[in-house]
């Protein structure tokens, strides 16, 4: 009958580690697949199905926040090909049962080093896990930057948001406020003017820092005002479905305490990008996103290509981190259909 067939995909080991004044075993199992994903929101997921359909039975090792950004996000009215509004975990568990049935293998792990040095590329799990990929495809996405204080975690969703573009449609005809004082948070200003007639952009000095052609529009704008030097101390909750009534600042030069009426609040004082971990590894921009060569996912390490919000500092939008997504997944594939050229025309000879 012959020895039993191997999975090749993934293959165990075992360490024995000291701990204490004993011994135990640690048994670790490396993965592997042509195509390796690092992140589960809609860029990540997007390039598993493309990557399955081609073939290349993608993992998804899905980090610390499963789901991406969505996950947290309710009321979704502007994904394509929907109605009504939809929830965010609803849409990214559509997607996750989507990628799943197409052939990808979901893992639970959070990676904590990565070996870009050769092919195939090699990431560790905080449990010791191995994962191997002829290509990598990074997805980690972005976060937005927050306040801090107490009560804007309780808020979130009730009147507080990071995203003008997701959220500004729901709040039409009301007050709304801006916090911050760059780019972003002037154009996110601006960008209110569409939904409200009454916009306050709040910041803590008295200068902003974005681009001077922006702060000409905002300083033009008529429905727009500036409260210089104040900082927010309380998102206030109306009670009950009331949601954010208003918010209590503080003067940073004086220290007087004032309350400003609004219906919503858009905390906009900039993104993180999940990059950290690539630090070293690859080139990333001066603000820490991932570098990609105009037009594509390519980044400055052959075999490893980015998507999503980790390389897009501009939209952050779901439907264009699942479109990258997707020029994630047909790169990677192009970059293989080559490789295995290469492979082919070297034994020929």
């Amino acid at each position: 009958m012959g020895p039993p067939k191997q999975d090749l995909s993934a293959r165990a080991t075992q360490a024995v580690c000291n701990w204490g004044a004993g011994l135990y075993i640690v048994r670790m199992t490396t993965h592997t697949t042509r195509m390796l994903i690092l992140g589960s929101g809609p860029a990540g997921l997007s390039a598993a199905i493309y990557g399955a359909r081609a073939g290349m039975q993608p993992i998804v090792v899905q980090g610390i926040q499963p789901g991406g950004q969505l996950t947290t996000t309710t009321d979704v009215e502007n994904y394509p090909g929907f109605a009504d509004v939809i929830q965010g975990p609803w849409l990214m568990e559509q997607m996750q049962k989507q990628a799943e049935h197409v052939g990808t293998r979901l893992m639970w792990d959070t990676i904590v080093e990565v070996d870009l040095s050769q092919r195939p590329f090699r990431l560790t799990g905080d449990g010791g896990d191995v994962y191997e990929g002829e290509v990598l495809v990074i997805a980690t996405g972005a976060q937005a930057r927050w306040l801090g204080i107490d009560s804007e975690e309780p808020m979130k969703g009730k009147g507080v948001s990071a995203c003008a573009t997701c959220d500004g449609f729901f709040y039409r005809g009301k007050k709304v406020a801006v916090i911050g004082g760059g780019n972003t948070a002037v154009e996110e200003a601006l960008y209110l003017t569409n939904h409200s007639d009454d916009v306050t952009l709040i910041h803590r000095r008295d200068s902003l820092r974005a681009e001077k052609i922006l702060q000409e529009r905002l300083f033009a704008h008529p429905n727009i005002k500036v409260l210089w030097n104040k900082e927010v101390r309380e998102f206030v909750d109306g009670g009950g479905t009331a949601g954010l009534v208003a918010l209590d600042l503080r003067d940073t030069v004086t220290g007087e305490a004032s309350r400003l009426d609004v219906q919503g609040g858009f905390v906009a004082i900039g993104h993180h990008p999940a990059t950290e971990l690539f630090r070293g590894h690859l080139e990333l921009d001066a603000d820490g996103y991932v570098a990609v060569q105009p037009g594509s996912t390519r980044t400055s390490v052959p075999g490893v290509f980015a998507c999503g919000d980790v390389m897009d500092k501009v939209y952050r939008q779901a439907v264009t981190a699942a479109g990258t997504g997707c020029m994630a997944a047909l790169d990677a594939e192009r970059f293989l259909a080559e490789a295995d050229f290469e492979k082919l025309a070297e034994a020929a000879e």
